[in-house]
């Protein structure tokens, strides 16, 4: 049912035409000032535009590049994985050093639509299933859309003063958004150079009495502050231990999940830890790329897991959780790569390399634990960030699906 005052439409409705670009040859690399480029179609997301995702366009080729980005236009994906087909963007200022490449539209409105409105249209939940639907291509290649497909999509259209109010209302959410993804973005930053300074010693904190912590560091090999892969534990009294998966451990060491299993269902095949273990993924690129976790609050402080992680144990008066920020360090993880062992695709990092490796820490057990909480103090910022940014882009979401339906009308001002 069509909500009062809005008519049943399609895309074509709004937009006299779509316009392309031309593919041309060039240089993969960031553009310097001057330069000509064209956009790749990694530049579109939904909802996102990334300016910088363009090859610098040779000099022989630049006279047959055409159609630059324009302000108040969509650059919508025609050509891309099955994932963002159909993906667009709203352009809010001219690019007059970027072109479109063929596998790229951008929009001709009508005068009486507004750009920024259907631009939330097409990155709605709705519109992106839809066009996922339409896409032809074979499994595994990329998908495509035509022109016909796109324009003939029906929608409902409100009043061009309703749809500039929806918009309105949404680009304030938006500009919410975009402050919280920088702040979490800025915290993150600082959590890393903070991590540099404090496990380097280039910073040296205050203890309990205001005093400088002046003792003095030592290089110790990780087997002698840590025991590596330790025995299983015993059974918990009720039989019930947590699972954690490789999948279910993040890229930036976080548990993300945990499930409860039987300890007679997982003491055999998989790897053991308990609460105040560092779990260390072993096999590339999971390593690489920073998978592990702290284990804490685990089902009978016992847990069990994928047979690809690595555990480290540490020994009386050093902190675990000093070790575990040290695995987290990019020197930690470059040399644990470059120490890999096995073939193409299955190396690991062995249990000889990591007893053998290293590490560089204060000989005072308080200065461990301080920097640890410094450090962890740093990490439930960046968490409550994160948090109020995922609920942000969820309200935003159902708000959006309220005023793109007309379930939930706005307050247009009567005209003069």
């Amino acid at each position: 049912m069509v909500p009062k005052g809005w008519r049943k439409g399609r895309v074509d409705d709004l937009l006299l035409g779509l316009e392309s670009g031309v593919s041309v040859n060039g240089e993969d690399r960031t553009l310097s000032k001057g330069e000509q480029g064209v956009l790749k179609v990694s530049a579109v997301s939904y909802g996102v535009f990334d300016p910088s995702a363009a090859k610098v366009i040779a000099p022989y080729e630049i006279s047959r590049a055409k159609t630059s980005p324009k302000a108040n236009q969509i650059i919508i994906s025609r050509s891309n994985t099955e994932e963002l087909v159909g993906a667009s963007a709203y352009i809010e200022k001219d690019y007059l050093d970027l072109f479109l490449p063929d596998k790229l539209w951008q929009t001709i409105p009508k005068p009486d639509s507004n750009m920024k409105w259907l631009s939330y249209i097409l990155a709605s939940d709705s519109t992106r299933y839809r066009l996922s639907n339409l896409a032809t291509g074979t499994s595994g290649s990329m998908k495509n859309i035509t022109k016909g497909e796109l324009l003939s999509l029906r929608i409902s259209i409100p009043p061009l003063t309703e749809q500039k109010k929806i918009a309105q209302i949404l680009s304030t959410w938006d500009k919410a958004i975009d402050t919280s993804e920088k702040l979490l973005a800025n915290s993150c930053q600082q959590k890393k150079a903070l991590m540099q300074q404090l496990l380097t010693g280039k910073k040296r904190l205050r203890d309990k009495n205001g005093v400088r912590f002046s003792g003095e560091w030592k290089l110790k090999k990780l087997s002698q502050i840590c025991d590596l892969n330790p025995r299983k534990p015993a059974e918990p009294s009720d039989g019930l231990v947590s699972f954690i998966a490789m999948d279910s451990v993040s890229e930036d060491a976080k548990i993300k999940r945990q499930e409860e299993r039987k300890y007679i269902e997982v003491n055999k095949g998989f790897t053991s830890f308990i609460d105040h273990d560092v779990i260390v993924a072993k096999i590339t690129p999971c390593f690489e790329n920073g998978k592990g976790a702290y284990a804490e609050g685990l089902k009978n402080s016992v847990g069990f897991g994928s047979t690809e992680f690595h555990i480290l144990r540490a020994k009386q008066d050093i902190s675990s959780k000093y070790i575990y920020y040290t695995t987290n360090t990019s020197e930690f993880r470059i040399r644990g790569e470059a120490n890999m062992q096995g073939s193409a695709g299955q190396k690991r990092v062995t249990t000889d390399y990591l007893k053998g490796l290293k590490l560089s820490l204060p000989s005072s057990l308080g200065e461990q634990e301080k920097i640890a909480a410094t450090l962890s103090s740093a990490d439930r910022e960046i968490e409550t960030l994160q948090q109020k940014l995922d609920c942000l882009k969820q309200e935003k979401k159902a708000l959006m699906q309220q005023l793109l339906t007309g379930k939930r009308r706005v307050q247009v001002e009567e005209a003069q």
